[in-house]
């Protein structure tokens, strides 16, 4: 018998009782919303080789041959038993095929008979490209090494949000039938991709020992990205970010150095792991800070260095994509991008943060650099900002009168040795002149007359 509340629905209009959810709660490979990808389709799509269902109709970008060479390398590296255990990994696909297709947002894409020979296809293709990327001597031949543009465009289009596989499908295949014998999976993909870490020589081993819930190679670049303590912590739940607000809004570079704040790259660190650092009460003379003897004196913005090259623009549309999808309660990369576009308007600015270093670009002009970076938040939403307190900080720094000055006297007559001793000069002769237009008014007693 039909419930009240189904018969009633029923009677008003003719839809279906059980509806299945747009996205499974497992889901973590998306489609990348339409707004964002009218913004710049050509960051969101691959263009030499396809991973996974969502471009697989694709026969320009399928690889099938590459794939298939790759399998058969594959096949010549495993003992017997490897071989047997390669088996039993197909099997592990079949039993996890339903587990595996709730991993994307378009479960159409996943009901194709040939949906697992996919998936096995790729995650031996994978395999094979980073276990040779560690070998040397295996890159020889390969074009897939050799021919610089596509082992650049390969290593793009492995980290776009639309081109992936479940990491655990990749780290299954390494358990079952490599482990023994070679490093870790996540090892692999770090050295694979270790163009695309910030710090990356300071910072991979602390990485690889810290990550262990990755969901896809997205989701890896990613996690470079976060701010140290989230990386070894992970998020705290129960820790709110401010909520996103317009006081939040960052002044430009050039207005926060009028204003007396410096920027300094620093090393060692990932890109969203940004600190203002202050003296109390000493930043109140912040024109001593152009003294080597007084540099504490100085209010820092400090910010890891970015370089900005042809993937840059790719990089961060998938990493924002990405967390509109699946981190929006957790939007680092989203807060990064967007206060780098606060503190970029012109190309002064952009010329600001080239000259302390803090920026490198590869770009024809400072203005493409400021156009780029200006289009990157363009309908993104976000609802917290983790720079919260620090931008407010900022701002009250900036809104105070005082600092304002200070740091104005600074950037006009002492910001280096020449402009030192020019206004020292032309402060002396001012008082020289005053002392004696004091003398010749009688203004001045003479007892003091002789000081000068």
């Amino acid at each position: 018998m039909e419930s009240c509340d189904e018969y009633h629905i029923q009677q008003i209009i003719n839809i279906p009782e059980m509806i299945e959810p747009m996205f499974h709660e497992q889901c973590c490979i998306y489609k990348v919303p339409k707004h964002l990808l009218k913004l710049n389709e050509e960051a969101f799509t691959p263009k030499f080789i396809s991973i996974g269902p969502f471009h697989s109709h694709n026969s320009e970008l399928n690889q099938e041959k590459q794939k298939q060479r790759y399998f058969h390398a594959f096949w010549k590296r495993l003992s017997n038993k490897q071989g047997l255990d390669l088996g039993q990994y197909k099997v592990f696909l079949e039993e996890n095929k339903e587990n595996i297709t709730k991993w994307y947002s378009n479960h159409e894409v996943c009901i194709s008979e040939k949906f697992l020979e996919m998936i096995f296809l790729d995650s031996v293709f994978i395999m094979e490209l980073f276990l040779r990327k560690g070998n040397e001597s295996e890159q020889k031949n390969d074009f897939m090494f050799t021919t610089s543009w596509i082992y650049k465009i390969t290593q793009r289009d492995l980290l776009l949000l639309e081109n992936q596989i479940p990491m655990f499908v990749l780290e299954e295949l390494h358990k079952r039938v490599l482990c023994e014998n070679y490093v870790s999976f996540i090892e692999l993909a770090f050295n694979y991709f270790e163009d695309y870490y910030p710090q990356r020589s300071r910072l991979k081993d602390e990485m690889i020992q810290n990550c262990k819930s990755c969901k896809h190679f997205t989701d890896l670049i990613r996690y470079s990205y976060l701010p140290r303590k989230i990386q070894e912590n992970g998020v705290n739940q129960s820790e709110n970010f401010p909520k996103f607000s317009s006081e939040y809004v960052l002044r430009t570079a050039t207005k926060l150095n009028e204003a007396g704040i410096s920027f300094e790259k620093i090393l060692g660190r990932s890109y969203c792991d940004i600190k203002f650092k202050k003296t109390p009460i000493l930043n109140w003379f912040l024109c001593l800070g152009f003294l080597p003897c007084f540099k504490f004196v100085e209010s820092k913005l400090q910010i890891p260095h970015l370089k900005v090259d042809q993937s840059t623009e790719c990089v961060l549309r998938n990493l924002i994509a990405f967390e509109q999808c699946y981190y929006s309660s957790q939007p680092f990369v989203c807060n990064y991008v967007a206060l780098v576009d606060s503190l970029i308007h012109t190309h002064e600015d952009v010329e600001l943060l080239v000259d302390t270093e803090i920026i490198s670009h590869e770009l024809g002009s400072h203005a493409e650099l400021a156009t780029l970076v200006n289009c990157l938040c363009r309908y993104v939403v976000v609802t917290s900002n983790c720079y919260g307190e620090m931008v407010k900080e900022l701002n009250e720094h900036y809104n105070n009168v005082w600092k304002h000055y200070m740091g104005m006297l600074r950037s006009v007559y002492f910001r280096d040795p020449w402009r030192l001793s020019s206004t020292v000069v032309g402060v002396s002769i001012f008082l020289f002149a005053v002392v004696n237009f004091l003398k010749v008014i009688g203004v001045l007693h003479p007892k003091f007359s002789n000081i000068f």
